[in-house]
C-alpha cells in the first residue's frame, strides 16, 4: 500500500517561499494569484488493511512529517 501525503502551510501563516514563487511568475509575465509552496511525502507502507494505514500515517504526520500547528496534511492511500 502507498500512502501520498500533501502538506501545506495552513491558512493565515506566512509562506515567504510561496510569495517568493508568485514575485518570480508574474516577472516571467505569468497572471497569478495566491501561491503556497508546500511538499509531498510519498510513503510505502507494509500494511494491508487501510484503516491501520491510515491511522500510522495520520501518527507519522503529526509525530515527524508536518507541525500540526502551522501546517495542514492532505493524506492519500492507494492500495497496490
Amino acid at each position: 500500500m502507498r500512502a501520498t501525503v500533501l502538506v501545506r502551510p495552513k491558512d493565515g501563516i506566512l509562506d515567504p517561499q510561496g510569495d517568493a514563487v508568485r514575485g518570480s511568475l508574474q516577472k516571467l509575465g505569468f497572471d497569478v494569484g495566491r501561491i503556497r509552496v508546500g511538499r509531498v511525502v510519498d510513503i510505502e507502507l507494509a500494511a494491508g488493511d487501510s484503516a491501520f494505514a491510515r491511522e500510522q500515517v495520520e501518527r507519522m504526520c503529526s509525530e515527524l512529517l508536518a507541525n500540526p500547528l502551522i501546517e495542514s496534511v492532505e493524506i492519500r492511500l492507494d492500495v497496490e
